[in-house]
């Protein structure tokens, strides 16, 4: 099957939650491995015929979907938004594609990735504040090394971006400079987790699928720890009053965090 949307990011927004509801609906068909096939950030010379390979047959998924309409392909990718490749790769190949974004909070998505970072072995930062320190210079000429060359995997870019990542308005500029705006559905995680009911409803209508409900929605993925320190808040606050504003042009409203 190909994919007939994609939910592009961001990270640490929860995207994991709302690919696990998403997969319960009887017309969807995810990737049978991960939730996602990183194919137009870090497997792109692997070609089409590889990413194809990684969905589920359509007799397969049309089986599952039976009775209740057209069965649809999707993953998701929490890089594609921010990958400067990613959505010009998308635009070429899949044209035709719906993308779905959540986002979330900036200042609490920055800690939220440190943190998963860290545990995972990513970064070796000792705190947040000294991850924020460190953040330019390990970022310094990585997206100039990842358009000189496509195959290079940059782990600055994709695992220690925490302040950038939450630079919303710029990310969503590139995905309107390459998609006509009814292709995108931007949700905000506070607003889903307070009611994860009507913003799935707005959801599934957005992608044409048929109104369904799952018994429950429970949050996936969370990362508890200590509180971020104030200095850190603070700077970050500040940092993102200007992207915010940005954001809340762009949207037509205040994201939900501001709200």
């Amino acid at each position: 099957m190909r994919p007939s949307f994609l939910v592009i990011g961001g990270q640490r927004c929860g995207t994991t939650t709302i690919f696990k509801v998403l997969s319960q609906h009887p017309q969807l068909a995810r990737p049978p491995v991960e939730k996602g096939t990183d194919y137009f950030t870090l497997h792109y010379s692997r070609g089409m015929s590889w990413y194809r390979s990684q969905f589920s047959l359509a007799a397969t998924a049309r089986a599952r979907a039976y009775g209740h309409g057209d069965a649809v392909a999707f993953e998701a990718c929490t890089y594609y938004l921010f990958h400067p490749l990613a959505i010009p790769r998308l635009a070429n190949d899949l044209p035709d594609v719906k993308l779905v974004a959540m986002l979330r909070d900036p200042v609490e998505r920055a800690y939220s990735a440190y943190k998963h970072e860290f545990a995972r072995g990513f970064d070796v930062a000792d705190t947040f504040d000294e991850a924020l320190e460190l953040e330019d210079s390990r970022l310094e000429g990585e997206v100039e090394r990842i358009l000189a060359d496509p195959d290079y995997e940059s782990i600055p870019h994709r695992h220690h971006a925490y302040r950038r990542r939450g630079q919303y308005a710029e990310q969503l500029r590139r995905v309107l400079d390459h998609f006509p705006r009814e292709q995108l559905h931007v949700m905000d995680s506070e607003l889903f987790f307070a009611d994860p009911q009507r913003e799935l409803a707005d959801l599934l209508g957005f992608l044409g699928l048929e109104a369904w409900s799952p018994g429950s929605i429970e949050q996936h993925n969370a990362r508890p720890g200590t509180s971020m320190s104030p200095q850190a808040r603070a700077r970050l606050t500040e940092h993102y009053a200007s992207h915010d504003a940005e954001l809340a042009q762009l949207l037509g409203r205040q994201p939900g965090w501001r709200s």
